[in-house]
């Protein structure tokens, strides 16, 4: 009978996901197409060792990274395409033996490094367009919430962007997150004098909060619910087709209600 009412619903299937750190090279590779589609395809990034005929957006920095995958578990891997979200992550430790953070080529982060205490670099996150209205950052929040307890990191930090390179589109937005989010000065990374583009473009009374929040990424929203400062100075990165803020997060001084979000678990798949 058409449109039985005691017909059961069908049932929806649930969303098969592991979050876990990269384990072999198929899931380097995965994590490289899902950059690849997001980063090049999408955003219209380059770069000197993007290979376009495998598809994949990679650098000289991804083996010294850990590489923190949310997995759909339907999909294969051999195929590469079983990532659907990814957050690249360096520790202190790991930035001293390699001699640099990835962010040394657009801050001086002297004010993180002489904290003395322990710091993570995020860096390349995105996820897959078809997930990024469900639950899947939420398991990849809780990942990161778990490498960052686990391992005693006090301070996350990394480069967040704004799409294209015209600075004064986004006039308003970075007004307002340097008048209203600045790091404190201990933490306050600033730009490079090479590259350094002024934030404050409006005064601080004129700019609307409500029209600067609508015009800021929602990962950036993100992390300034959850308390997270901003370096001083933007960086215009050609390569990448973005214009660039250096986002701080102090793990210590999240409130107990950031915390608790920070660190919910997400709903088991």
């Amino acid at each position: 009978m058409i449109g039985d009412v005691t017909q059961p619903p069908l049932a929806r299937k649930p969303m098969e996901f592991d979050v876990r750190l990269a384990v072999c090279e198929d899931d380097i590779r995965g994590a490289q197409r899902l950059r690849y589609a997001v980063f090049v395809e999408e955003l219209g990034a380059g770069g000197d060792l993007v290979d376009h005929e495998n598809r994949l957006e990679r650098d000289e920095l991804d083996p010294y990274f850990d590489h923190l995958l949310l997995i759909d578990r339907s999909r294969d891997p051999a195929r590469h395409d079983h990532v659907i979200g990814v957050y690249r992550l360096l520790t202190s430790e790991r930035a001293e033996a390699l001699g640099r953070f990835y962010c040394d080529s657009e801050y001086d982060l002297a004010p993180l490094r002489n904290s003395g205490r322990k710091l993570v670099e995020l860096g390349r996150s995105c996820v897959h367009p078809d997930h990024r209205r469900g639950a899947a950052m939420l398991h990849l929040w809780n990942g990161l919430a778990d490498y960052v307890l686990s391992r005693g990191i006090e301070i996350m930090f990394g480069v967040a962007s704004f799409p294209g390179t015209d600075i004064d589109r986004h006039a308003m937005a970075l007004s307002y997150l340097h008048h209203f989010h600045l790091a404190p000065p201990a933490l306050r990374v600033r730009c490079l004098p090479e590259h350094f583009q002024q934030m404050d473009m409006l005064p601080r009374a004129p700019v609307d909060r409500q029209a600067a929040l609508s015009a800021i990424p929602p990962l950036i929203r993100a992390y300034l619910r959850l308390g997270g400062f901003v370096g001083e100075g933007a960086f215009i990165d050609r390569a990448f087709n973005t214009t660039d803020v250096c986002l701080i997060m102090d793990t210590s001084a999240m409130s107990d209600k950031h915390r608790e979000f920070y660190t919910r678990k997400a709903p088991r798949a």
